[in-house]
């Protein structure tokens, strides 16, 4: 992982086309050093490919519990029975499709669920409500994927999502956490559709001491293409391009966006190396409709779920989970799409990295 180490000032390499802000001195936003043993600091000669580690998680359970609490309630008053029977499951098939998990995902679970009953021979609710646990953890454990950093340089980032979902935001925490991990990070403003959109995104620049890269009234394919190139000529370690929210059934726009990123693979071959969509975890069962169609245009490798805190319809996971193993044994050329982080509140500490058994400890309560 990147090493906490005061940053030198920024060595500009002139770019032809890019308008890049120049620095401000703040303080660099970031985790206190010794909130990481020493054995994890990384020497920043080390080159080798890293990986984003485990912010403090103190509290991050308890407040994934209260988020998610709408959800977990419904779940967890079918198990105040005395008895496991043919009633118990009907109610919890009843929860489960109330918590948007989906009709797939809920009729996989169950099953699970039984078939685990049956060789831990409970006979206790109380029992149920944990194997149900263990069974959603299962489901969500090939969604926990760590963000590596490190293999490309710069590692290029394209963020995706519809106007409302919390794209630019997430793209501000993301850059917190990276940056106070010592990756030194470029943004791009290439929603150039929405127009407070560069202006967001050149407070977080500000806000988190990272150049920005835009220009007025440009094409948002040559916005990143500059990015990137930008990128790579300055040794940057990320390069995250933020493009125009849009809905799946604007075709022209995804169309669009397509067109983002077969011109950022123009700047760099191997690139974008990373290719997340923000959700909001409350639109339920949109959000899988989101993901299928922006896959299907982008071939995603990423989510961040935002806005977990205070859904009833924490169960969209599940859906999400059932469909990534489905898109794995059909397309197993792809990169399978991982759930990086999720958050739970508008503090930058309220998105976290995705842990599959938190999570269902969470859901489950």
């Amino acid at each position: 992982m990147f090493s906490f180490f005061k940053k030198k000032p920024v060595e500009v390499v002139p770019v032809a086309t890019p308008e890049i802000a120049a620095p401000v001195t703040i303080e660099t936003i970031a985790p206190p050093a010794d909130s990481m043993p020493a054995s994890e600091l990384k020497d920043p000669k080390n080159t080798e490919k890293t990986e984003i580690s485990e912010a403090p998680r103190k509290s991050w359970m308890e407040k994934l519990k209260n988020g998610l609490r709408k959800t977990g309630s419904s779940i967890a008053t079918v198990f105040t029975g005395t008895q496991i029977d043919d009633a118990l499951y009907e109610e919890l098939e009843a929860a489960l499709l109330m918590s948007d998990a989906g009709v797939a995902a809920t009729n996989h679970l169950l099953a699970d669920l039984k078939r685990r009953v049956k060789d831990a021979k409970a006979t206790e609710p109380s029992a149920v409500k944990a194997l149900l646990a263990h069974a959603l953890a299962d489901l969500l454990a090939p969604l926990q994927k760590p963000l590596s950093i490190g293999e490309h340089k710069p590692t290029v980032m394209m963020i995706a999502g519809v106007n409302g979902a919390g794209k630019t935001t997430s793209i501000g925490k993301l850059t917190w956490h990276l940056s106070g991990q010592g990756a030194s990070v470029l943004l791009a403003a290439a929603d150039t559709f929405r127009a407070a959109a560069k202006e967001q995104l050149a407070v977080w620049a500000t806000r988190n001491n990272v150049e920005i890269v835009s220009q007025d009234n440009a094409d948002p394919a040559a916005v990143a293409f500059d990015a990137v190139t930008a990128g790579k000529a300055r040794g940057r370690d990320v390069v995250m391009v933020d493009t125009a929210g849009r809905l799946p059934t604007q075709l022209h726009l995804m169309e669009e966006i397509a067109k983002i990123k077969r011109v950022i693979t123009k700047a760099d071959a191997s690139a974008p190396h990373e290719t997340l969509l923000v959700i909001d975890g409350n639109t339920g069962q949109n959000a899988l409709a989101q993901v299928k169609a922006f896959d299907q245009s982008l071939q995603l490798t990423g989510l961040i779920i935002t806005k977990l805190d205070g859904t009833a319809k924490g169960g969209v996971l599940a859906a999400v989970a059932l469909w990534a193993r489905e898109r794995a044994e059909k397309q197993p050329e792809l990169k399978p799409v991982a759930v990086y982080f999720i958050g739970v509140g508008e503090k930058l500490e309220d998105l976290e990295t995705f842990d599959a058994k938190e999570f269902a400890q969470a859901l489950i309560q």
